[in-house]
C-alpha cells in the first residue's frame, strides 16, 4: 500500500514538472519564441522583387537558421501598395518586420503602434553602426527600426559624349552649370541633354527648404525663398528654351521611361539614383556601348557650404509591435544590416552599415559589369561626396499641394510669380490648420 502511495504522488509530481516546464520552456519576454514546436517563422514585407535580391537574402538567413525561418512578401510601393501594407499591420495579418520608403509612412505608423519602440535593444547601437544621417529617421527621439540603406542620388552621364564634348566629369556644380552642359550634350547629336524622374526633379526644391527652412521665424510660409523661382526658372528655361529636358506635359502624359532613354541613349544624362545600377547592369534588355560616368547633383546657390543634398539612409526597417516573435525579428534585422542585404547591392541597394567593406559592396553592385562604368566618379559619389543629406520628411499634403502648382506653371498655366504665389498662400492654410 505504501509502494503504492508512493508510486502515485512519484506520477503526479512527474506530470507536474513537465507542465512547468512546457509553460517555461525558452519562451522569452516576447511571447511564442524559442518554442519546442518548431522553428520560429518570421515573415518581412519590402518592395523589392524577390529576384533583385531579397529571396537569396532569406535563402541565405534560412539555411544557416534552421530555428528562425524567414518568409519574403512583396508590396509595390506605391499608395495602394502601402495601403495594403497598412491594412495587413492594423488587421493582425503576418506581418513581422516591414520596411518604409518615406518618413511621412513612418511616422504615420508609429502614431498607429504598429512600429516597435527598439530602445529596449541595447545590444546594438544604431548611431555607430549608420552615422549621423540615422537620427533624420528618428521619430519623438527615438528609433521605431533601423535604416540599412545607403541612399545615393546623383547625376549618370554618358561618358563617351563628355569626352566628345571637351566636358569633364564633374565633382561639384551648379544648375547653371548643368544647364550649359545639357546644351553642350544635346549638340552631340542626343535628342535630350538631361531627363529625370518626376520625383527628382523637385529636389532642388526640398534642399532649399530643408537648408532655409520650410516656415520663417515668424511661423509663415517659406515657399516664396528666392531659390524657389531660380529653381522654377532655371527648368523650365530648359525645357522650353534649350529643348534639353522633356517638357513636364509630355512626360507625365507618356509615363516617358526615362532610364530606357539614358541607357538607350536618347539622353547623356540622367538625374537618379542607386537603383539605375540594376538596369545598367541588365545589357541584355539595355544593350549600351558607353561607359557610365557620375558627378553629384548641382546645387542652386553658388556657395557649397549653403547646399544640403537628397540622400541620407533608406529602406527603414520595422519591427511590427504587435508581432509574437520580436525577438527574433530583431536577430534578423541585425543580421540583415550588417552584410546580410548585401546580395540587394547588385540592385542598387548598398548598405549603410559601417559593419559592411565598401569595396564589398561596391564589387557586388557593379558584379560582372565593372569595366562599364568610370569605377573613380562612382566611388566619389558613392563615398567621397562629403555634401550633408537630408530626407524628405514634409506632409504629404504639402507634396502634393506644391505639385499641383508647380505643374501649372510647367504646362504654362501661371507665371512663376503666381505659382510662388500660390504656394505659400495654400502652405500657410495648412499651417493655420496644423495650429488649431
Amino acid at each position: 500500500m505504501r509502494n503504492k502511495k508512493w508510486l502515485t504522488v512519484l506520477t503526479v509530481c512527474v506530470l507536474m514538472l513537465g507542465v512547468l516546464s512546457g509553460c517555461g520552456g525558452n519562451n522569452k519576454a516576447n511571447g511564442g519564441e524559442g518554442s519546442n514546436s518548431g522553428p520560429v517563422k518570421l515573415t518581412m514585407w519590402g518592395a523589392v522583387p524577390p529576384e533583385n535580391g531579397p529571396q537569396e537574402v532569406v535563402d541565405t538567413w534560412n539555411t544557416a537558421h534552421p530555428d528562425i525561418q524567414v518568409e519574403y512578401v512583396r508590396f509595390v510601393n506605391d499608395d495602394d501598395g502601402n495601403l495594403k501594407l497598412d491594412t495587413a499591420l492594423s488587421t493582425g495579418q503576418n506581418v513581422d518586420l516591414y520596411v518604409n520608403y518615406t518618413l511621412t509612412n513612418l511616422d504615420k505608423r508609429v502614431k498607429g503602434n504598429i512600429a516597435l519602440d527598439l530602445s529596449g535593444y541595447t545590444d546594438y547601437n544604431i548611431d555607430e553602426k549608420m552615422g549621423a544621417d540615422a537620427a533624420s529617421w528618428k521619430v519623438d527621439d527615438k528609433y521605431y527600426g533601423m535604416p540599412t540603406k545607403k541612399n545615393s542620388f546623383f547625376f549618370a552621364l554618358n561618358k563617351e559624349a563628355l569626352d566628345k564634348a571637351g566636358l569633364a566629369i564633374p565633382t561639384a556644380w551648379t544648375w547653371d552649370e548643368a544647364r550649359e552642359y545639357a546644351v553642350k550634350l544635346k549638340a552631340e547629336g542626343f535628342k535630350y541633354g538631361l531627363v529625370q524622374h518626376t520625383a527628382s526633379l523637385v529636389d532642388p526644391l526640398d534642399s532649399v527648404l530643408v537648408k532655409d527652412g520650410y516656415v520663417k521665424a515668424d511661423g509663415t510660409s517659406n515657399m516664396d525663398d528666392p531659390l524657389v523661382t531660380q529653381w522654377l526658372e532655371t527648368l523650365n528655361g530648359m525645357m522650353k528654351d534649350d529643348l534639353t529636358t522633356p517638357p513636364l506635359g509630355e512626360q507625365l502624359t507618356s509615363k516617358m521611361p526615362v532610364e530606357n532613354m539614358f541607357l538607350g541613349g536618347e539622353s547623356a544624362m540622367i538625374n537618379i539614383g542607386e537603383w539605375l545600377i540594376r538596369s545598367s547592369n541588365n545589357t541584355t534588355e539595355f544593350p549600351r556601348d558607353f561607359q557610365i560616368a557620375f558627378a553629384p547633383v548641382p546645387r542652386l546657390t553658388g556657395n557649397e557650404a549653403d547646399f544640403v543634398k537628397s540622400g541620407g539612409l533608406g529602406d527603414f526597417i520595422s519591427i511590427n509591435s504587435k508581432s509574437k516573435n520580436k525577438d527574433a525579428a530583431w536577430e534578423f534585422l541585425k543580421w540583415y544590416a550588417d552584410g546580410g542585404m548585401l546580395p540587394m547591392a547588385a540592385g542598387g541597394r548598398l548598405p549603410s552599415s559601417n559593419a559592411v567593406d565598401q569595396q564589398t559592396a561596391i564589387d557586388h553592385l557593379l558584379g560582372d559589369h565593372a569595366d562599364s562604368y568610370d569605377k573613380e566618379s562612382l566611388e566619389f559619389v558613392l563615398y567621397n561626396d562629403k555634401t550633408p543629406t537630408f530626407v524628405r520628411g514634409i506632409a504629404q499634403e504639402i507634396v502634393d499641394m506644391r505639385a499641383q502648382e508647380y505643374e501649372k506653371y510647367f504646362l504654362g498655366n501661371q507665371t512663376a510669380a503666381e505659382t510662388v504665389q500660390n504656394m505659400v498662400k495654400r502652405h500657410n492654410d495648412f499651417l493655420k490648420l496644423q495650429g488649431k
